[in-house]
């Protein structure tokens, strides 16, 4: 199967006309359409609910300044 990707703006939400489209006449397509909106608006939602459960944990058992100077040590020293 071919694809052709394209970007539209909807001006009518009770139509989408495409056009100059690289297909023959009476040939048979599959059409997916997609939002970047919510794809947007999901992965947000996504990351704010992975940045919930991470704060979660470090509230559960938080690391000392001692503790994460070590940490840091380690990583610079490629541990």
């Amino acid at each position: 199967m071919n694809a052709y990707k394209t970007y539209i703006t909807i001006e009518d939400p009770k139509q989408l006309v495409l056009s100059d489209l690289p297909f023959k006449a009476g040939q048979r397509v599959e059409v997916i359409i997609l939002t970047d909106e919510n794809q947007r608006v999901t992965l947000a939602e996504e990351l704010k609910k992975l940045f919930k459960e991470i704060q979660g944990i470090h509230a559960d058992n938080p690391l000392t300044d001692e503790e994460i100077a070590a940490e840091i040590e380690a990583y610079r020293q490629g541990e």
